[in-house]
């Protein structure tokens, strides 16, 4: 598996997110991390980032609620 050279705190910048936000998505996903600076598989950084995307198009969305 390949690294997307993204962390944590990367995506949250780029999202306009909270850094805490992005780190409670990682646990609600399974996505494994040691602290926010840490780069991020490429499969983990697409499904992050697919979540985000998807939570934000919702008509019904709550943003950020349990995947």
């Amino acid at each position: 598996m390949g690294f997307a050279d993204l962390s944590i705190t990367e995506i949250a910048e780029d999202y306009n997110l909270p850094v805490e936000t992005v780190l409670k998505l990682c646990d609600q996903l399974g996505i494994a991390y040691q602290h926010s600076q840490t780069r991020l598989a490429l499969e983990d950084a697409k499904a992050l980032m697919s979540y985000i995307i998807a939570e934000r198009q919702s008509p019904e969305s709550n943003e950020f609620d349990e995947p």
